[in-house]
């Protein structure tokens, strides 16, 4: 695997490292030791599956606070994404920044998500899955959102947005996110 650094302090894209033949390809797709080595978390305890029928579909921006912060792994296994990450770690010299990065079945890319940042996607097509590995169990007490049309971010999404919770669009607008 290679790690590639983001704008976002301590968050990463990971490339498979391919073995590619007649019959296709063969990669590691997580490895303990290599997120060790590179300084990442590497405990999952949680995997989420995600199915998106329709394109434009938004989830998130979730993250969980204290005592229960979780880091995240997200891969799309079909189809393709657009995965936002927000850092709300005031102590991070990349505050308040965030990133998007295009996974996808045919890229291959990953997305290492850092704990205390906030995390969502939009579907760049029908029928896309989604795969996360997470280091912290599910806590609702800890759990936290920001808006995906929330003025302080300006996040741009590069599709009309056709489906969204109705719990992602009662986050209240930053600072009054309960971060």
């Amino acid at each position: 695997m290679q790690f590639l650094e983001t704008a976002i302090d301590g968050a990463y894209i990971v490339e498979l490292d391919r073995h590619e033949d007649e019959r296709g390809f063969f990669a590691r797709a997580f490895c303990q030791k290599e997120f060790s080595a590179a300084g990442l978390n590497p405990q999952v305890v949680q995997a989420n599956y995600s199915r998106n029928t329709h394109a434009g579909t938004v989830r998130g921006m979730h993250y969980q606070v204290e005592p229960a912060p979780e880091t995240k792994f997200v891969r799309c296994v079909r189809g393709s994404i657009l995965d936002v990450i927000v850092d709300l770690r005031e102590s991070s010299p990349t505050y308040r920044s965030h990133v998007s990065v295009e996974l996808s079945a045919d890229n291959g890319c990953a997305l290492f998500v850092p704990a205390l940042c906030a995390h969502g996607f939009q579907t760049l097509e029908d029928n896309a899955d989604v795969l996360y590995l997470v280091s912290g169990f599910y806590t609702p007490d800890c759990e936290r959102g920001l808006r995906h049309d929330d003025p302080s971010f300006s996040i741009t999404w590069p599709k009309p947005i056709t489906h969204v919770s109705e719990k992602d669009t009662l986050w209240p607008l930053w600072p009054d996110s309960g971060a």
